[in-house]
């Protein structure tokens, strides 16, 4: 999708690979902005079309302020345009989402990722009067994100279809991987607005449905092989994703042995961006049969993994 961000005039392309990135700790669990530029550099290499910073796989809700600002702040400047720089805002309450996206705006985030409010669970017109609040005073373009099983409620397609119409709310990152689901966001896609996976496991169903791309959780270990996956299926071209779904399949199940992001970041220590420890209440990936799958299944997709 290319649109005109309603607020700067700045055209966005929020399509095809984009990662929600992990953010690296140092192993006295302080920032590590190396590790992150690093890693930063490792996605533009890999062919990535945007990032997410400070989303639920950057374990956000765990930054101070200043954290969060630094992080942000750091990956639009190094980014520099290349890609759109997305911002996890969303909070339980609204007034703090509004806040939140406002400071990722003054940042310089070209548009906001907004989870459906957790633990508090509102009603369907409670999300559409959230959303809609954002829209109209965060100050950035509002990617919707369904995450049921993380937030207690669901964003119902009916709601969604509601909230397209506004023109500050550019798409939806659905983590429903079930047929259905997939059917009935495909059914609401159109020009201004975009339908995002974001459950790397039924990414490929969902993007030869129609999905305009996939907010991925692996893509932080394996870019380029997830930018192939979403290259294929968004041409339409069955054989080819079936075939790199099948190169993927060994690293994305291999990721489910504990909560997202205790795996992935024990991936990414094995590719040298940064400590495997997650902020308290998450705690490391132990030693054991899940720890050595995942190291195997990523050494065979990125050789630097097998020599750390």
């Amino acid at each position: 999708m290319r649109r005109a961000d309603y607020t700067t005039g700045f055209t966005l392309d929020i399509s095809g690979s984009i990662t929600a990135l992990a953010t690296p700790f140092a192993t006295d669990g302080s920032l590590d902005l190396e590790a992150f530029g690093r890693l930063l550099d490792q996605q533009l290499a890999g062919g990535t079309q945007a990032v997410v910073v400070a989303g639920s796989t950057g374990e956000s809700h765990f930054l101070e302020h200043d954290e969060y600002e630094r992080l942000l702040a750091f990956a639009v400047k190094h980014v520099d345009k290349r890609i759109p720089v997305i911002a996890g805002t969303g909070e339980a309450g609204t007034a703090k989402t509004i806040a939140t996206t406002r400071r990722a705006r003054a940042l310089g985030a070209d548009a906001a990722l907004v989870v459906a409010p957790f633990y508090v669970r509102p009603t369907q017109e409670g999300l559409r009067r959230h959303f809609l609040a954002v829209a109209d005073e965060g100050g950035l373009p509002v990617i919707l994100y369904n995450v049921p099983p993380r937030t207690g409620c669901d964003i119902a397609p009916e709601t969604v279809a509601l909230l397209r119409d506004h023109p500050g709310i550019i798409g939806i990152k659905e983590a429903r991987g079930d047929a259905g689901r997939i059917q009935a966001l495909a059914e609401l896609i159109r020009a201004d607005f975009v339908y995002l996976s974001g459950d790397d496991g039924s990414a490929h169903e969902a993007m030869l449905a129609g999905a305009a791309g996939t907010i991925s959780v692996v893509a932080n270990l394996v870019p380029e092989a997830f930018r192939a996956l979403c290259d294929a299926a968004r041409s339409g071209d069955t054989v080819r994703t079936v075939r790199e779904t099948a190169r993927l399949a060994p690293l994305i199940d291999a990721l489910n042995c504990a909560p997202n992001p205790i795996p992935v970041k024990a991936g990414l220590a094995a590719l040298g961006l940064g400590s495997a420890a997650p902020r308290l209440p998450l705690v490391e990936l132990e030693s054991g049969p899940a720890l050595a799958k995942l190291r195997e299944t990523l050494a065979a997709l990125a050789p630097l993994a097998s020599a750390a």
